[in-house]
Formats: structure tokens, C-alpha cells, sequence
């Protein structure tokens, strides 16, 4: 087997090679501009990063964030609705949105040539959107049934929303990202309003611009077409710190479902909240030696091995605004239960506190991890996103290109430190699934659908 430092060079080579150039600026306005050259392809990547989302939101309109994603196609004056989608297309491009607990985002792919294109359709609707109460409601009855066929109608999806509410008391990550239905129901077109105006400024909002570009053209047509924008007063929500947690928490879902489902989350900090700065990385390693690919723990040892779960994983993001939690999830096999899964799980990671990881396995585990980062380099998107990323949670971007270096540098040590540390019970919080026949799904159905023959 090649030696940890042998795999670190190799995988380190194409990563530098892969990364171009980044400049940073700041418009007067107080937008922020990051252009990211990559000249290998005549194409160039457009996002806009509003520092805004389900976190950011209060009792009583949740899902605000995402209903303005939505609603941020219907038009301006100088393109009705409809023409902003039509114009990228003509133009040969992509372009689409997404909404997260922490940020909101805006992307398009093009031709290099069409920069200007993509910039001032941003530019535009950055301060100058129509929202109508007839869009409004057509957009929040979509939203709302987006909400049905993704969460309520999905037992997986409706199990973890319920289990991120327990977790998190004082957290605004226990807000959904799309919404509770009651406040969906009650939104009104000026709550829309005065959040677009609170939110929708460029001194709210990083334009991330990778490609095949010259970051002194690019500089300019920033200034051309986001430049004149004017900003708001911005004042930041409070922190709604978690408190620490004491003891364990759980939930049993129980709704109509084919098969039953666990999931398990530790509190633990993130890249912004640690202690320790080494610490974010050795939790990313450890989620690896239990998911990273078929030659992973869970997939050899309760997958493949025991057969306890049909399926089994593992997962942590450490590029959050507020502290998260790391998680554990699965599908127990057969006849197999989800306290056996459970138990099952809770060794694996009492086997992580007790056992430093082997050097071979470790060696493997940190490959796999880096590999995944230095694939994602040839993605001229993914390249812009994990700079938005990182700028949009209040990160210096400049920890991506530190991360193949922090991930080799995190020690067997550290690994089993962050496991007796972070994964106690103490910091638990656990829902089950219990599946009900599936036949109330069908009767439930068929209820709705006489009162609305009635109707």
C-alpha cells in the first residue's frame, strides 16, 4: 500500500493544477465580487449569494426565503415575467436557484461571451422585482404543494423534519426550509415585501463569477451593472444559540410507510464554531471511515457483513453559520429492528472512542475524502459554489484551499478525541419511524378527494 504521504502528493498535484486565480473585491455599494479564473473551457459560471434563509427566519413565516426564491422569476419592469428564463435560454445558458438554512442562491452557465447577459438580468432583479398578489398567490400554492409531494407525503423527509425540531430548541435550524403549512397558508404579499427589501440589497449579496474570464472585465461590468444599486441598512438577526443539550432526546414518527427508519444526531461544532480548529476536520474523517464508499465500516460491517440495514450512513457538514449536528441514519434489513440498527450504530461509534483507526484505514479514508474535493475541481460550478459557500456562513473562502492539507493533517488521535467528545449520549437526539399499513394513505386520499367533489 502507498504511504499516507505518497497519496497526499498525488492527490494534492491535480487539485493545484485545477485552481486558478481568485480575486476578490468590493464594489461601493458594499457588494462583494470573487472572480475565479479557469481558462480550461470557453464557459462561465454566475452566482449571486444572498445572505439569507430559513435561519434567518421567525415564528410565524417560515418558508419566506424560499417563496421569494420562487417569486424572484415573476418580472421587473424591464423583464416581464417569464422573459428572464427565456432570455438564458435564447442565449444558450442554464440557470436555476436554491434556498438553504443559511443562504440563497442564484446561478447560470454560459458562453463566456454572455457574461454581460447574466449580469444585468441579476442586476435587475437584485432591487428592482415586481411582486403581485396574483403571482403571489399562484407561487404560494406551488410552494405548498411542493411541500405535500416532498415532506408530508414523504416518510423519510416528514421523519427528519421532525427529528431537526427536536434537536435543535433554540436553534433556528429547527425551521424547515420550505415551511410549517400553517405559515405558509398565512404569508401575505407584504411579508414577501418587506423581506425582499430587508434582504435584496448588494451589500447583502456576494456575486461569485468562475470561468474563462479576465477578472479586470469582469471587475468592470460589475461596476456597469451593479454598481448604481443602491444598498439597505442591514442589521443581522441575534444569534439564537443552542444551549447545551441534557440528555437524550427521542421521537417516534408514526405515519404510513413501506419500511422502517432510524436517524441519530450528536451536536457538534462546525468550522466557525469550534473549539479547536482541527476539529471540524477530524469529525469530515470520521464520517468517512464510517460512509466514505462500499469500503467504509457501515457499508463492510451492517450492510454487507451483519445484514442489520439495507442501507446505512454517515454525514457532517462543517460549513454551517451556527453549530450543527452529525449524523447517523439507516434502514434495518429483514427482520432486523430499528433498536437493533440503533445499537448496531451506537457500537460502531463506541468502537471509534475506544480504538484509535488503523494507519491503512486511515490512509484509505483521508484518499477517499480529498479525492471526493479534488473531483469536485473539475466542475467549474462547484468550484464557484464552495467559494459562495464559505463567504455566505461568514468564512474566509480561503479555507478551501486549505482543506486537503487540514484533511491529511488530522491524527487517529484527534479522530478518537472528537468520538469521545462530541458523539455522547448526552448530545443524542434519535427519531424512529414506525411505519403505519399503507392502506391509510390511500383512504386519506380518497377523503380529500370527496371533499373536493363537494366543493
Amino acid at each position: 500500500m502507498r504511504s499516507l504521504l505518497a497519496i497526499s502528493l498525488i492527490i494534492a498535484a491535480p487539485l493545484a493544477l485545477a485552481s486558478g486565480s481568485v480575486h476578490e473585491y468590493m464594489l461601493d455599494n458594499g457588494l462583494k465580487l470573487i472572480v475565479k479564473e479557469d481558462h480550461r473551457a470557453p464557459v462561465v459560471v454566475t452566482q449571486v449569494w444572498y445572505r439569507i434563509g430559513a435561519s434567518y427566519e421567525t415564528d410565524g413565516i417560515t418558508g419566506i426565503s424560499h417563496v421569494l426564491e420562487h417569486m424572484m422569476f415573476k418580472g421587473t419592469d424591464a423583464h416581464p415575467p417569464g422573459e428572464f428564463s427565456r432570455i438564458i435560454a435564447e442565449n444558450g445558458g442554464e440557470e436555476n436557484a436554491f434556498t438553504s438554512q443559511d443562504y440563497t442562491t442564484y446561478f447560470q452557465r454560459m458562453e463566456k461571451s454572455r457574461l454581460p447577459v447574466s449580469f444585468e438580468l441579476e442586476a435587475d432583479r437584485m432591487r428592482n422585482l415586481h411582486l403581485q398578489e396574483e403571482e403571489f398567490r399562484k407561487e404560494i400554492n406551488v410552494v405548498m404543494e411542493e411541500r405535500r409531494m416532498r415532506t408530508d407525503d414523504k416518510p423519510t423527509a416528514l421523519t427528519y423534519e421532525q427529528f431537526a425540531a427536536v434537536a435543535h430548541t433554540a436553534s433556528s435550524y429547527r425551521t424547515p426550509t420550505i415551511g410549517w403549512m400553517n405559515d405558509l397558508e398565512n404569508l401575505s404579499l407584504a411579508d414577501l415585501q418587506d423581506w425582499y427589501r430587508r434582504w435584496y440589497a448588494p451589500n447583502n449579496a456576494t456575486v461569485v463569477v468562475a470561468g474563462d474570464v479576465e477578472p479586470d472585465a469582469v471587475l468592470a461590468l460589475a461596476k456597469q451593472y451593479f454598481g448604481p444599486l443602491k444598498p439597505e441598512p442591514i442589521t443581522r438577526p441575534k444569534p439564537r444559540i443552542e444551549p447545551e443539550q441534557q440528555g437524550l432526546r427521542a421521537i417516534r414518527i408514526e405515519v404510513p410507510a413501506e419500511v422502517p427508519y432510524l436517524i441519530m444526531g450528536y451536536k457538534v461544532p462546525v468550522l466557525k464554531t469550534a473549539e479547536h480548529d482541527w476539529e471540524p476536520y477530524a469529525l469530515e474523517v470520521l464520517a468517512g471511515i464510517l460512509d466514505g464508499g462500499d469500503s467504509a465500516r457501515l457499508a463492510t460491517e451492517l450492510v454487507r457483513g451483519s445484514s442489520i440495514a439495507s442501507s446505512a450512513g454517515a454525514g457532517y457538514d462543517s460549513y454551517s453559520r451556527q453549530a450543527d449536528l452529525f449524523l447517523l441514519d439507516g434502514t434495518p434489513a429483514g427482520k432486523h429492528t430499528v433498536a437493533e440498527l440503533q445499537q448496531a450504530l451506537l457500537e460502531q461509534v463506541k468502537r471509534l472512542q475506544e480504538a484509535p483507526v488503523g494507519k491503512d484505514e486511515l490512509a484509505r479514508i483521508k484518499s477517499k475524502v480529498v479525492a471526493d474535493a479534488v473531483y469536485e475541481q473539475d466542475s467549474i460550478f462547484y468550484q464557484a459554489m464552495k467559494i459562495g459557500q464559505l463567504d455566505a456562513v461568514g468564512l474566509d473562502w480561503h479555507l478551501n484551499d486549505q482543506y486537503v492539507a487540514r484533511i491529511n493533517a488530522v491524527t487517529a488521535a484527534q479522530i478518537q478525541e472528537v468520538a469521545r467528545k462530541f458523539l455522547v449520549e448526552r448530545q443524542l437526539t434519535v427519531a424512529e419511524l414506525v411505519p403505519l399499513p399503507m392502506e391509510a394513505v390511500s383512504k386519506t386520499h380518497a377523503a380529500m378527494q370527496e371533499v373536493s367533489d363537494v366543493r
